[in-house]
């Protein structure tokens, strides 16, 4: 019997150390659809303080600012990401598909014998 295999990539960005992946790329997104770092973790089911850690840990790691905060006031305050945050994100996301894509590729090519054939 043949089995459905595929390939799972998860791409890690190091300098000395992980500095970027797919958690803080999420968290980012999260922050970006919800204007709000604690809304963005609770949507992750990841406590604040993790967050707010994992997003200072990858901003001193990077060397520059990941989110802008905005006080509390009569609209109350919530996050967003900076311009070089966005383009990070952007840039992560378009490598992980091109790095998928290609991984596909190779997979079909090298686990041919051991993939379900095609039925016309």
């Amino acid at each position: 019997m043949k089995q459905n295999l595929h390939p799972i990539l998860s791409i890690r960005v190091y300098n000395d150390e992980k500095c970027f992946g797919p958690g803080i790329a999420e968290l980012l997104e999260g922050v970006e659809a919800r204007r709000s770092l604690r809304a963005a973790a609770q949507g992750m089911h990841m406590a604040y303080s993790k967050a707010w850690t994992t997003v200072r840990s990858c901003e001193a790691a990077l060397g520059f600012q990941l989110l802008v905060y905005t006080t509390g006031g009569r609209n109350g305050g919530g996050a967003s990401l900076t311009p070089r945050a966005r383009a990070l994100l952007d840039a992560y996301r378009a490598y992980c598909q091109a790095l998928r894509e290609q991984a596909d590729r190779l997979f079909q090519a090298h686990f041919a014998p051991f993939l379900p054939e095609d039925t016309p």
